[in-house]
């Protein structure tokens, strides 16, 4: 059995990762700042910001996997000690390195992925070759991303996804990976689907109603805070042993003023003080 969490740990990963501007390379160390501020954590940042190749997967890959795989290792060392890793990223991409790593420390625990998208298109199934979209079929070992695999899809709970390609449809109903959509009692539902499991969470800041923080995508009908702080509240309750903040951008329009985090972290407040040692 796992040991329980007795201390945390605060990542800023700052480098490339399928980026097509630098607008979340940009934004990563200041969200891990205002998050080190409200948890008296001191982040160990990895990685470097560079510019964006906004590439087809064949070539962004290679160019981040060495800064990828330095995150690996970060997050494998800090869930040796039985700590939680928390985890700024820029992009979702990035979580190629975080999830295999995860799911071995853990695998009790269900992935539960927040996002606007459900991400586990493959590279034949993909139709624009973003390594974005590409992240959990991966993390599955449906294809190499060289990253490392492990993630039962079985154990997968997409959460407020709502714009899905035709091959990411038939993948989610013939893997049993279970969707929460986002509407009324998706706190319910999301508590349905966990069957009390722990679980490591990712959340990527489009899965929000477009305007409440910037991000690249904006897909309309997304989740309110109050979604959000109700779904962290169970979350809480059944235990959360990891969680990972993604494409939160540096400002509503190029050039303008810095975006404030702290409605974004106010919403995940509850879940970090029931969550906390």
């Amino acid at each position: 059995m796992k040991a329980p969490a007795t201390s945390f740990a605060l990542t800023v990963f700052q480098g490339r990762a399928g980026d097509r501007n630098p607008h979340a390379m940009r934004a990563a160390p200041r969200l891990g700042a205002a998050w080190a501020a409200r948890t008296d954590l001191m982040p160990v940042h990895v990685g470097e910001p560079q510019p964006p190749l906004a590439a087809s997967w064949e070539v962004e890959l290679p160019a981040a996997s060495a800064e990828l795989s330095a995150l690996a290792a970060r997050c494998d060392a800090v869930l040796s000690t039985y700590a939680v890793p928390l985890t700024v990223m820029g992009r979702c991409a990035t979580a190629l390195a975080t999830l295999p790593v995860a799911v071995r420390h853990h695998p009790e625990a269900c992935v539960v992925w927040f996002d606007a998208h459900a991400d586990c298109n493959t590279p034949q199934s993909s139709t624009s070759g973003y390594l974005g979209g590409l992240v959990l079929s991966g993390a599955a070992g449906l294809w190499d991303s060289g990253l490392g695999a492990g993630l039962d899809l079985k154990r997968l709970v997409l959460v407020g996804s709502r714009d899905i390609d035709p091959p990411e449809a038939r993948l989610i109903a013939s893997a049993g990976i279970t969707l929460v959509g986002p509407g009324s009692n998706l706190a319910m539902r999301l508590a349905s689907a966990l069957q009390g499991r722990p679980a490591y969470v990712h959340f990527d800041c489009d899965v929000l109603e477009p305007g409440l923080v910037p991000t690249e995508y904006r897909v309309p009908g997304g989740l309110g805070w109050q979604d959000v702080r109700e779904a962290f509240a169970v979350l809480a309750v059944n235990g959360i042993v990891g969680l990972e903040i993604a494409e939160f951008e540096d400002s509503f329009d190029p050039g303008g003023p810095p975006a404030s985090a702290e409605a974004l972290l106010d919403s995940l407040s509850t879940a970090w003080a029931t969550t906390r040692p």
